[in-house]
């Protein structure tokens, strides 16, 4: 954290929807070490991405269910660079629309690093430990306090956006299948920071 500590980028740094506009394993994968900007009324929270899942729809047997939820097939749709919350077990769960207009697809982040501003993700998930802010993707989007307010909103909005970070090296990255899943549990789609203790518990798809 104290290596971050510093870095608080200010809107004109936010990542555009065109960085979105591409392949969501790629994505997925380029998120890792970037940052989530959460611009409240009474300071900002910035937080780096240690854990995220791709999906991309024509290829990837898990949307069949994906798209059945409710909102979902039109929000996929695009156009892509925005917000879309789908919802697991009553939980919202952050997704960014991914590809050009048409082609289904979506990142989910997973978990992220506390690197400023605690205290006002604590105002909208009051725990003990600043490590159960946001280590997992429920948690994640209860501590940020952005759903359903920015649903279907451009990533460059300026009281939530991402920025460039420390990139995270390849030996440091974990590749897996992702979390939950029963149709293409199979797809090596989720990546993680190795050995950093934000990662959410979740366990892959056997």
């Amino acid at each position: 954290m104290t290596l971050f500590a510093a870095l608080i980028p200010d809107f004109t740094q936010a990542l555009s929807p065109a960085f979105f506009e591409r392949d969501p394993v790629l994505v997925a994968r380029e998120l890792l070490g970037c940052l989530i900007v959460r611009v409240y009324p009474e300071g900002t929270a910035t937080l780096r991405i240690v854990e995220t899942e791709g999906y991309d729809c024509p290829r990837d047997p898990s949307c069949h269910v994906i798209e059945r939820l409710p909102g979902a097939s039109e929000a996929l749709h695009g156009p892509p660079g925005r917000y879309y919350f789908h919802r697991s077990y009553e939980h919202a769960l952050l997704n960014v629309v991914c590809m050009p207009v048409g082609h289904d697809a979506t990142i989910l982040v997973r978990a992220a690093e506390v690197v400023t501003g605690a205290e006002l993700l604590r105002a909208h998930r009051p725990v003990k430990r600043d490590l159960d802010l946001s280590n997992g993707p429920a948690k994640l989007v209860q501590a940020l306090g952005i759903s359903p307010e920015l649903a279907g909103l451009s990533v460059l909005h300026p009281a939530c956006y991402f920025a460039p970070g420390e990139p995270v090296p390849p030996e440091r990255v974990s590749v897996t299948a992702r979390v939950g899943l029963k149709r293409g549990a199979e797809l090596p789609w989720r990546f993680l920071e190795t050995g950093n203790p934000w990662v959410s518990p979740g366990k892959p798809s056997a």
